[in-house]
């Protein structure tokens, strides 16, 4: 019964469709552009570095903030459940993100939800590792879809090493601590599910590369307006 209020407290959360209203507010259904992915890369994409990262903090606060909702009512009651009810409402959350029911259940691929999941569980052991994975990879090959696949599949192995070192909490159960393994193995599935197109374009080496300067967006066009042009 309590992972199912943290799923539906998620899912909540997941409903505030950041790069939707970002869109709004200047007059755009981000869906009906570029990749119509109402995430933060589309919108970066769409309006530029600024708007781009706006909406990857906000998606992020939106689980970050699910998370302490819930670690202040369940978790004060169930302390040694804290970790589990925290990957429940991670999952609402990008549920809630990816599938938002008002918007027809067409949302974004949920990198910034799980972001979220990643401040709070551990600034340190889980964010540092992860997100700098993601980093090297977008600031080397400049394809967020590839980085964020394998920084996910970099999360599940954490969370298996990091269980077993007991740093998910001493207290848990194999039962529970095999919950949190599944749950960990959803959310990447998930994720890989949300890029299948991406992957596609990959194998077939048309997937478009994203850069944060003016001058790195500038000679990318011009490389593909000349490709083109050949």
């Amino acid at each position: 019964m309590y992972r199912i209020i943290c799923l539906v407290v998620g899912y909540a959360f997941g409903l505030i469709q950041s790069a939707y209203i970002y869109g709004r507010l200047h007059g755009v259904d981000i869906r009906t552009v570029g990749s119509g992915n109402a995430g933060s890369t589309n919108t970066l994409r769409a309006f530029g570095t600024k708007a781009g990262l706006t909406v990857l903090f906000f998606d992020a606060l939106k689980t970050v903030a699910a998370i302490w909702v819930i670690r202040l009512t369940l978790g004060v009651k169930y302390p040694e459940l804290v970790s589990v009810f925290m990957f429940y409402t991670a999952l609402g959350v990008i549920l809630g993100h990816n599938f938002p029911f008002y918007l027809g259940f067409k949302g974004g691929k949920g990198m910034a939800a799980t972001l979220g999941l990643l401040i709070a569980l551990s600034p340190w052991y889980y964010l540092v590792f992860t997100f700098s994975l993601f980093v090297i990879l977008f600031l080397t090959l400049h394809y967020v879809s590839l980085g964020c696949m394998v920084a996910y599949i970099f999360f599940v192995i954490e969370t298996f090493i990091y269980g077993n070192l007991g740093l998910l909490g001493k207290t848990l159960s194999k039962g529970q601590l095999a919950e949190i393994y599944i749950l960990a193995v959803l959310m990447c599935l998930l994720a890989i599910f949300q890029h299948r197109k991406n992957v596609v374009r990959l194998l077939k080496g048309e997937e478009s590369k994203t850069f944060l300067s003016k001058k790195g967006k500038e000679k990318y066009k011009a490389q593909k307006e000349a490709l083109q042009a050949e």
